[in-house]
């Protein structure tokens, strides 16, 4: 069976400027929001990629219009339907579970199917269900269907503590509880700068919150909202992304449209290593061809720790630090497929418990690699770009799932990288 492979013919340094898109992990969770508004909604900054589409499906399925131009989303709930989310949009990301807070919080009813995703280890809901209960939900499970049900009468505000500080969660929760009867107070919440994101377009919507980017955020209800204008902050994983790939192919990259507080972890490791960079404003200069690299201890913590989502891609990096470096994994234990693949282009990982150990340096090689998840695509994305030889990528739809135009970016800066079908 034949599917679409990413092409990178590595070797050729990357020079030039490139302009990161709005965040991906924002958006997922800004686009199921609008649903709360009775009116239309405008969200500009959005990113072309495929997550996008499948909750803008999600949306249709709704009643709701929706029409795009650009990177601007322009969406009217005016005539929502709240039907079951039960088709395959549903399966093809992890987010269409922010319906259930959505929904739950504008009807008190909702039918939807277990979201799907990149699989990452067990990622149960849990904490999502507990605070839909604790708000007045009844939530049933159909095995047959695998599907929630989620029903309340009325939705009641009550004190609520994460046993995790789920960035999900935390954004469920309050989607849920924005129209809620009286005061939620969310304790222990996650205080990633996508959950800020999430809560000033609600504020904008009408919304009552405060305390958010605090491990504390109190909600008080309001009978209804209304529709906005709302721009999304940059994506600080697209944004660590291609901090990378510029230090490990890149001889001079600036990255712009950078909110570098975002980064702070990441800039640390990277100075860490021995990588050579410039903060200028909103944007970082990053000067590669520089590989006396140091081994470095990462271990991803909620934020403001290191992010998961970029150890995949620093993991790719360390190959060529001269020494053994360690990446322990805290949030997605089993985030570690990419090391596999890796190996395959002449890495030297070896798996521990919750862990790696990256010895290096290596040389890669060019190989035939799969993404198995979103990011660990993007860490064979970085292996390509330093690799000799042709490095070819199935499973390409996790890439597009995160990453705007990834082909088109690249190839300004320098790189050789096409796409083209292959069998598999």
């Amino acid at each position: 069976m034949a599917q679409e492979c990413i092409a990178i013919e590595g070797g050729h340094p990357l020079r030039g400027t490139v302009r990161i898109s709005g965040a991906k992990n924002a958006t997922v969770a800004l686009i199921p929001a609008i649903v709360l508004a009775s009116s239309p909604v405008e969200i500009y900054g959005v990113p072309e990629i495929s997550d996008v589409e499948a909750l803008s499906t999600l949306l249709k399925e709704l009643n709701c219009d929706v029409e795009k131009e650009g990177d601007t989303l322009k969406v009217d709930p005016t005539h929502l339907k709240n039907v079951p989310l039960v088709s395959e949009a549903v399966d093809k990301l992890r987010a269409s579970y922010y319906f259930m807070g959505a929904l739950l919080g504008r009807y008190k009813h909702v039918t939807i199917k277990m979201p799907g995703g990149c699989y990452l280890g067990p990622r149960p809901i849990d904490l999502h269900l507990k605070g839909f209960e604790a708000l007045g939900a009844d939530i049933s499970y159909n095995d047959e269907d695998q599907t929630y049900t989620l029903k309340a009468e009325h939705l009641v505000g009550a004190p609520i503590y994460l046993d995790f500080a789920s960035v999900g969660a935390t954004i469920n929760i309050m989607l849920a509880a924005v129209q809620a009867e009286g005061r939620t107070v969310i304790e222990n919440a996650a205080k990633e700068p996508e959950i800020i994101d999430v809560a000033n377009l609600l504020t904008k919507m009408g919304a009552r919150i405060r305390g958010v980017g605090t491990d504390t955020i109190t909600i008080d209800g309001v009978s209804e909202m209304h529709g906005t204008n709302h721009e999304i902050i940059p994506d600080r994983i697209e944004a660590g992304t291609f901090l990378i790939i510029a230090a490990a192919a890149g001889e001079q990259v600036l990255v712009q449209n950078v909110i570098t507080q975002h980064l702070d972890a990441l800039l640390s490791k990277l100075r860490e290593l021995g990588v050579r960079m410039e903060v200028i404003g909103d944007s970082i200069l990053v000067w590669g061809g520089f590989h006396d690299f140091k081994p470095v201890e990462v271990t991803t913590q909620i934020y403001p720790g290191f992010a998961t989502d970029l150890q995949q891609p620093l993991t790719t990096l360390l190959t060529q630090a001269h020494g053994k470096s360690k990446v322990t994994d805290t949030i997605y234990t089993a985030r570690f497929k990419h090391c596999e693949q890796l190996n395959k282009m002449g890495a030297d990982i070896t798996l521990g418990d919750g862990c790696c150990y990256v010895n290096g340096p290596t040389p890669l090689h060019g190989a035939r690699v799969q993404a198995t998840d979103l990011r660990c695509g993007a860490a064979l994305v970085v292996a390509g770009l330093m690799a000799e030889g042709i490095t070819e990528i199935t499973n390409v739809y996790h890439i597009d799932r995160g990453y705007d135009n990834i082909d088109r970016k690249l190839t300004a800066l320098g790189a050789q990288i096409s796409r083209y079908m292959v069998e598999d």
